[in-house]
């Protein structure tokens, strides 16, 4: 083989091995880190697209929590210092009244002490228009003393007139004296 030739060969071969080197140590290494960077990328895009939508629904969520407080307001204030059942219990009787609901029957059970809350339940019961009914409950709801509604049940006149039998489990609250517990 003449030298030229030898000369072409060796080169093409030394040509060969630069690019398979070229290939191996740099070009695939470094395809490996780009593509893991892509996924990086991806992911903090994704991490920033959420804290956007987030960062959009933080003013909504701010006027819900305005909205509930001021429905809220101060519910301490609803929970008295002492039981005062007899009042709240009379109170419940006019509301009744002022509805004309009839067959009025209020019942409080026994007190139940806890550290912060003491309660009382109250068994209610009358008939009426489902309307006067209806409009007795949102009074209810709008006094100024914390009242949960544990069981409601409406049941239909036996003679169909329109009225209904309304019996209702609540519960009262009032704060624990000092010292109990």
């Amino acid at each position: 083989m003449p030298f030229r030739e030898k000369q072409q060969v060796i080169i093409c071969v030394i040509a060969g091995v630069i690019v398979c080197v070229f290939v191996l140590f740099w070009y695939l290494p470094l395809r490996q880190r780009i593509k893991a960077l892509g996924q990086v990328k991806a992911t903090q895009t994704l991490a920033v697209a959420r804290h956007d939508a987030d960062g959009k629904r933080l003013p909504m969520l701010k006027e819900h929590v305005q909205q509930l407080s001021s429905k809220l307001g101060n519910y301490e204030a609803k929970i008295p210092q002492q039981g005062a059942l007899g009042p709240f219990v009379r109170r419940i009787a006019d509301l009744m009244n002022e509805h004309n609901l009839k067959e009025q029957v209020i019942t409080p059970g026994g007190e139940i002490e806890t550290d912060r809350f003491n309660c009382t339940p109250v068994r209610m019961q009358c008939k009426g228009k489902l309307e006067q009914v209806f409009k007795f409950y949102q009074r209810l709801q709008a006094l100024d003393r914390l009242v949960r509604i544990e069981q409601v049940k409406l049941s239909n006149d036996s003679g169909y007139n329109g009225e209904v039998s309304m019996e209702t489990r609540a519960v009262i609250y009032y704060r624990a004296r000092v010292g109990q517990g």
